[in-house]
């Protein structure tokens, strides 16, 4: 289920609301009635705050819709009466988040058609509630105040929630000469298992392993993916892709766990230089893939058993963990469907 993000907001922005409509967002919440123009609003559903918790839909949408203050568990069984009379849409709000109660009623309106959104007090609160029972709500309300914190929103609710790793076998590792790799070196603190996918081609990559480990040499350096060759393929949150070469500090990637989890990061610093590299190729069934990494003991790719591996140490029968799509073909980064081979 695709999530929403619902704009909050407190004045009529022209440039923050036209933005979210070029994103595709297509809900704004107020709690005052705002000005605005017939041409903009009639391609907005706009939810408006009222007295004892009533909630006008303004649109082409008229659902019925509810905000309640859930405070102790008794306001659970409030909203599931709610539901039972016919309410699509709940609003759930209290003045101190407490997981376990948003949890209790994900699961319980789980297999109704009712949506649930809440309310995140921060940019950082959104991730947590979507992330709710891995299943999540389906949308937040969220103050926005310029277009870059949309930005920001944007990418932590359209991100993939998991991706599908599969095992690959290492078939071939040969010397690929001197070259420019690129170290993205992310704005938070990776964990063990976490990394970007990174690959020669858009239909195959490798977990590329984060440098938390450290290694007898180097400190751990838990920010940093060296993720390979300037011209290899990254993923990006909307599974499009970027040529290594193209990211740079700001720009927001993928953060994939072992597990198949994944968030966003910025990016706060991006270095390129010249290395000794390594090339790796290895198979899923019938598929093979690539991937030009430094030739270096702090590289590592994440093994099929979740230990890790060197980029020195890597050898032909190795088992590692990848990623395979279907579709091969890119345009600009994103996935079409034309006759295309790479090698």
């Amino acid at each position: 289920m695709s999530k929403q993000i619902i704009i909050s907001l407190n004045r009529f922005d022209k440039d923050l609301v036209e933005y979210a409509l070029s994103l595709g967002i297509r809900d704004l919440y107020c709690r005052i009635p705002l000005s605005i123009s017939e041409d903009i609003r009639q391609h907005f559903n706009i939810y408006l705050e009222k007295e004892n918790g009533v909630i006008e839909v303004i649109g082409k949408m008229s659902p019925k819709a509810l905000k309640v203050n859930v405070e102790k568990a008794e306001d659970i069984q409030n909203i599931l009466k709610a539901v039972s009379k016919g309410v699509n849409i709940i609003f759930v709000d209290t003045s101190s988040w407490k997981i376990i109660p948003l949890e209790n009623l994900v699961a319980e309106i789980q297999n109704t058609n009712v949506k649930l959104f809440a309310y995140a007090k921060s940019i950082d609160e959104v991730e947590t509630l979507l992330g709710v029972l891995e299943k999540g709500v389906d949308g937040v309300v969220v103050n926005i105040d310029n277009v870059n914190d949309l930005g920001v929103v944007f990418d932590m609710v359209k991100t993939v929630d998991k991706i599908d790793l599969v095992e690959a076998e290492v078939v071939k590792v040969e010397n690929a000469g001197m070259g420019e790799r690129v170290c993205v070196d992310t704005v938070t603190i990776l964990n063990i298992g976490e990394g970007l996918l990174v690959g020669n081609t858009a239909q195959f990559f490798f977990l590329v392993h984060n440098e938390s480990v450290g290694s007898a040499f180097t400190s751990p350096r838990p920010f940093r993916v060296n993720a390979g060759a300037v011209h290899c393929y990254v993923m990006m949150p909307n599974k499009s892709t970027k040529y290594l070469s193209e990211l740079s500090s700001g720009t927001r990637v993928m953060i994939v766990a072992s597990n198949g989890r994944t968030r966003v990061a910025s990016i706060g610093r991006v270095k390129i230089e010249r290395r000794p590299l390594k090339l790796i190729k290895a198979k899923i069934g019938d598929v093979e893939g690539s991937i030009v990494l430094q030739d270096a003991e702090t590289i590592r790719l994440v093994k099929s058993d979740g230990s890790l591996i060197p980029v020195t140490e890597i050898k032909p029968g190795d088992k590692v963990i990848a990623y395979h799509s279907e579709l091969k073909a890119r345009h600009f980064g994103k996935t079409i469907n034309e006759f295309i081979i790479e090698r």
